[in-house]
């Protein structure tokens, strides 16, 4: 490794090590800003629902700690690591990321206060961080009983928004596009709550106790005892998606799944419905993953 590959991994480490004693959980991201550490379970027949559970690390976000010895250890692991993700939806900050991108095509920022001005809330003052290609990630805060999902462009277009299972690229990181770094003014701000309107639009209504509301845009899919019908059913509901609601479709079908006990022996088939109606994997994981805890349940 080169000395300046040396100091680049050193001070990705010196930052996530900053942001974990500021309560964020963190992980090591390689260059393309995607976890450093590969799966432990990538050479096996079928992919693995483990998230961690194994004592491996290599499980992406859950590997995700604010514990020092922890994130050196991670680090170590993985020294070509050049910058650190943040994971959302972990206590105590419960991080929202809304991540503003910047095309030729879309105002990202305009559609943002658009959004502000037609639901009648104020942007807060906040942690922001300018990314490479010129976008900026807003830090806001969630409530503990709130669970936000993943999504890209379901707001706004050009507007993702980075929930429970996913995580922003922190300050500090270097990619191979180049650095992320405060904007100026908003270091020593903490992040700011979400306004109560913009969490409305970003996160799916609470769960009913009994029965199932109806999916987004369709019909119920039909339910049998065993759930056969309802996953074959479940999985073309994903893959009839259109876009702009292939998330919302696949939080659905999840929750589903999920609720009725058979969650995680369809998530591989949800997902590949997904990725063919055209949602990232990595995405249509998060989403997943997000269904699953939503439908947990609180913990002792």
């Amino acid at each position: 490794m080169a000395i300046t590959d040396r100091q680049t991994a050193t001070l990705a480490l010196a930052h996530a090590l900053t942001a974990a004693e500021r309560g964020l959980p963190v992980i090591p991201l390689s260059p393309t800003k995607l976890p450093a550490l590969r799966s432990p379970h990538r050479d096996e027949p079928r992919p693995s629902l483990c998230r961690g559970e194994c004592g491996l690390p290599g499980h992406g976000v859950h590997d995700a700690t604010t514990d020092p010895a922890a994130v050196r250890a991670l680090f170590a692991a993985a020294p070509w690591a050049t910058g650190y993700g943040i994971a959302c939806g972990r206590p105590p900050h419960r991080l929202i990321g809304i991540d503003l991108d910047t095309t030729s095509h879309t105002d990202s920022v305009a559609e943002l206060r658009h959004l502000a001005l037609r639901h009648l809330f104020t942007i807060p003052e906040t942690v922001t961080v300018l990314t490479p290609s010129g976008g900026r990630h807003l830090w806001l805060t969630g409530p503990p009983d709130v669970v936000v999902p993943n999504s890209a462009g379901r707001l706004a277009p050009g507007i993702d928004v980075r929930g429970t299972g996913g995580y922003l690229v922190g300050p500090g990181s270097v990619t191979a596009h180049g650095a992320y770094r405060l904007a100026p003014g908003t270091a020593d701000l903490p992040p700011a709550p979400c306004p109560r309107a913009l969490l409305r639009l970003i996160a799916p209504p609470a769960r009913p106790r009994h029965a199932a509301p109806p999916p987004p845009g369709g019909h119920r899919p039909d339910e049998t005892a065993d759930g056969t019908h309802q996953g074959q059913g479940l999985v073309q509901f994903v893959l009839a998606a259109q876009e702009g609601q292939r998330n919302t479709r696949l939080f659905w079908a999840a929750c589903r799944a999920y609720e009725h006990g058979f969650g995680d022996a369809l998530a591989d088939a949800l997902t590949d419905a997904a990725v063919r109606a055209g949602l990232p994997e990595r995405e249509a994981r998060a989403t997943i993953a997000s269904a699953a805890r939503l439908t947990a349940g609180p913990r002792g």
